[in-house]
């Protein structure tokens, strides 16, 4: 007799991530639920989420405002949604006795993240200055002795950062998480995904992505805009080994608070990504421009070892493949069947 499939129940999955999370979600076999803004169902609504608990034994909450944030007017927002939110879906798990949560977390908790110091080793970077961007010097400094960083890998352990509204709330979100794993006796697998794309990314909005955004400039014919000089290294994940990592979490049972990176393991450029999608999408070459928001961060690239060992995940997407198909994607007209 086979084991029984978790019922799941996938918050924000009629979104980019959560469509792609259904759909492997069903493939492996299990009965999925879905709660999402789309259909009327938000998340902040304790009664809607209890409704949606019944029969219920794995939560995945990946309901979330994203982007950066422009400034601090945005504060609320980010607490509304994503801070209670997420504490509204707790305390409706808690309520109805569901004791396993996935939750999307993100890279951008750990801002700068780390580097390496000639003097001091690996240590965090300090905040970049606004007087340092416009000189056009981008590279992080050591927090103890200014001297500029090498990019090194973060692990889990790597202590929060946020640099940003939308960071924070990711942060908020782990911490609550953990708070109720304690008080619960609950299991959470907080997925820090990092630069996700892929089919369905969504397009011209100020907070859909920098792919989307490249590909937007293309669709006019114009060249992307890349900023500060295009060498931001970031790892870029594709959006169906994000959705084939969730479902492994879901099925993970161990009690307490476990966080896993979620990335390709490939380290790439901001850069590479616009020159990929010109080429693709056969457009102009990009143009680096030297602009710079201070909300950025400048390189940010993860170890996702932990969730390779203790998972037995690992990412099967080419990043070549991966980029002709989001090019693709973006190029249909808006609307179409994608």
């Amino acid at each position: 007799m086979s084991e029984h499939q978790p019922t799941l129940l996938i918050t924000g999955g009629d979104g980019f991530i959560g469509r792609h999370v259904v759909a492997a979600a069903e493939a492996a076999g299990h009965e999925v639920g879905v709660l999402d803004l789309r259909r009327g169902q938000d998340v902040r609504n304790g009664e809607a989420v209890e409704q949606a608990l019944d029969g219920v034994d794995v939560v995945i909450h990946l309901a979330a405002k994203v982007g950066l944030g422009v400034d601090v007017a945005d504060l609320p927002a980010y607490a509304s949604h994503n801070d209670v939110g997420t504490a509204t879906v707790l305390a409706a798990m808690a309520r109805r006795g569901v004791r396993r949560l996935v939750l999307a977390g993100s890279m951008v908790v750990y801002g700068e993240g780390r580097g390496r110091c000639t003097e001091h080793g690996i240590v965090a970077g300090r905040p970049r200055a606004e007087n340092d961007l416009a000189a056009g010097d981008f590279e992080p400094r050591c927090v103890h002795c200014g001297t500029t960083l090498t990019p090194a890998l973060v692990n889990e352990d790597t202590p929060f950062d946020p640099r940003n509204a939308y960071a924070t709330s990711k942060v908020a979100q782990e911490l609550y998480a953990a708070s109720w794993a304690r008080e619960t006796d609950g299991s959470v697998a907080a997925l820090r995904f990092h630069n996700v794309y892929g089919p369905g990314l969504p397009r011209d909005t100020p907070y859909a992505g920098v792919a989307a955004i490249f590909a937007s400039s293309l669709r006019n014919g114009e060249p992307p805009q890349v900023y500060e000089d295009g060498r931001q290294r970031r790892d870029f994940v594709h959006v169906r080994d994000v959705a084939s990592a969730v479902v492994v979490a879901a099925a993970r049972r161990e009690r307490g608070v476990r966080a896993f990176n979620v990335g390709s393991g490939e380290v790439r450029s901001v850069g590479d990504l616009a020159e990929g999608l010109a080429r693709a999408m056969g457009g102009p070459s990009p143009v680096v421009t030297g602009r710079y928001r201070l909300g950025d961060v400048r390189h940010i690239t993860a170890d996702s070892g932990r969730l390779r060992r203790e998972l037995g995940w690992a990412p099967v997407e080419d990043f070549a493949v991966g980029t002709a198909e989001l090019a693709a994607d973006l190029s249909a007209p808006a609307g179409a069947a994608r």
